[in-house]
């Protein structure tokens, strides 16, 4: 009971004990111990969405010095990015602190939706794209089914919708590379039901209070999904 603690002396603002309560104290200046042990408060979560650039790493630094989602947002926050969008990708990416979401945001297992638009170097046949849509051959292994729908085409080109709920490294590329296509421009519209419509690239914003509330609720229902599978 942090109530009594303090009423026991037990608490200090520096050096000095406390013996009332309702006593103010300003993180950023205020030394506060519990028992002789200095009490840090813990770091406030930050949640930000990104419309990643072009020619931008994922990474918090680049040994290569090339520009990178941080530099974007400009923060000595210590923030990561949630998962990765590749150098030439463009699109949606969470930038946050906190730890939990980002690992139950990103593990396979948690299946979060992602949707992408792609433009093909040429127009894609309809056999290949049922391929597509039924998973191919990576790494030794098939990818799962997804979503993969032609919107339009142009200029002997295919524009694609493609959704996904799995992650693996450059995997939309891959795959059309494996179909004997080239991705010549590849954005992520929608990343765990968040989307940059509002946000010109390299643009950014805090979620909000909903936003927040809906990843979280997404996670734990997808948790609930996962241990009830597990229990079949």
């Amino acid at each position: 009971n942090c109530d009594a603690f303090i009423l026991e002396g037990r608490v200090t603002v520096n050096d000095a004990a406390v013996d009332r309560l309702g006593v103010r104290v300003d993180p950023e200046h205020d030394v506060v111990t519990f028992d002789g042990r200095r009490v840090t408060p813990p770091e406030a979560y930050v949640y930000i969405l990104l419309h990643k650039p072009l020619r931008t790493v994922t990474t918090a630094k680049d040994d290569r010095k090339r520009r990178t989602v941080l530099d974007l947002i400009g923060t000595d926050q210590r923030l990561f990015p949630v998962g990765r969008l590749d150098y030439n990708t463009t699109g949606a990416l969470l930038i946050t602190n906190d730890g939990d979401l980002s690992y139950h945001l990103i593990h396979p297992r948690f299946m979060v939706k992602k949707v992408y638009r792609v433009m093909l170097n040429k127009m894609i046949r309809p056999i290949d794209l049922h391929h597509f849509q039924n998973g191919v051959m990576l790494d030794d292994r098939k990818t799962s089914p997804c979503k993969a729908r032609e919107m339009r085409r142009m200029d002997n080109r295919s524009y694609l919708e493609v959704e996904l709920h799995e992650g693996r490294n450059r995997q939309i590329r891959r795959m059309f590379e494996t179909l004997g296509y080239q991705v010549e421009e590849l954005s992520r519209v929608n990343f765990a039901g968040l989307q940059v419509n509002d946000l010109n690239p390299g643009e950014w914003r805090e979620l909000t209070a909903g936003e927040v509330r809906m990843l979280k609720r997404m996670v734990e229902e997808q948790k609930d999904t996962v241990l009830q599978n597990e229990d079949v």
